[in-house]
């Protein structure tokens, strides 16, 4: 797959906790490869992976790169 010039990337980090978090919510973040607090991953911002951030939006930030 080649790799587009205009591809937008996004750094996402995990701020707060998952404890009591519903078990969608963890496995949403599981999803994202983050594994604790303060942990970033950096992601291709596809439609996909905006929408799981959509929905834990509450726990973790957003930086474009």
């Amino acid at each position: 797959m080649a790799k587009k010039k205009s591809e937008k990337k996004i750094r996402i980090t995990q701020v707060r906790s998952l404890i009591g978090r519903p078990e969608p919510q963890r496995r949403t973040i599981k999803a994202l490869g983050l594994r604790k607090m303060n942990h970033s991953v950096e992601h291709v911002a596809t439609p996909q992976i905006l929408g799981m951030v959509n929905k834990v939006r509450h726990l973790v930030k957003v930086e474009e790169l």
